[in-house]
C-alpha cells in the first residue's frame, strides 16, 4: 500500500510558475515510475508527466512539453513537478500515480488566471 499526498497548487497569473510536491509513504517507493495527472472542469483526467525510479527517464504531454519539469527525490519519498509559463487551460487539480497501481493522492488544484 502506498499513500500519496500532493501539495503546492494554488492561484497564479498566467505566466507564472508552481511547484508542485507529492509525498508517498512506503519504502518501497524508489521502485515506482511515478506520474502526474490532471483533471479539468468537465473533462476526463489526463496524462502530464512521468518518470522513472531513477529519475534518468522522464515524458510529458505534448501540451507541457517544455514548460513543465518532473522530478523526484528517492530519499525523501516525493515527486515534483515544476510549472512555468503557466496558461489558463493549465487550470485542473493535479494528482499524482503510481503508474501501473491504482494509487492515488487527494489532488491539489491549480488556477491559472487570464
Amino acid at each position: 500500500q502506498v499513500q500519496l499526498v500532493e501539495s503546492g497548487g494554488g492561484l497564479v497569473q498566467a505566466g507564472g510558475s508552481l511547484r508542485l510536491s507529492c509525498a508517498a509513504s512506503g519504502r518501497t517507493f524508489s521502485r515506482f515510475f511515478m506520474g502526474w495527472f490532471r483533471q479539468a472542469p468537465g473533462k476526463e483526467r489526463e496524462f502530464v508527466a512521468a518518470i522513472s525510479w531513477s529519475g534518468g527517464n522522464t515524458g510529458y504531454a505534448d501540451s507541457v512539453k517544455g514548460r513543465f519539469t518532473i522530478s523526484r527525490d528517492n530519499a525523501r519519498n516525493t515527486v515534483y513537478l515544476q510549472m512555468n509559463s503557466l496558461k489558463p487551460e493549465d487550470t485542473a487539480v493535479y494528482y499524482c500515480n503510481v503508474l501501473g497501481h491504482d494509487y492515488w493522492g487527494q489532488g491539489t488544484q491549480v488556477t491559472v488566471s487570464s
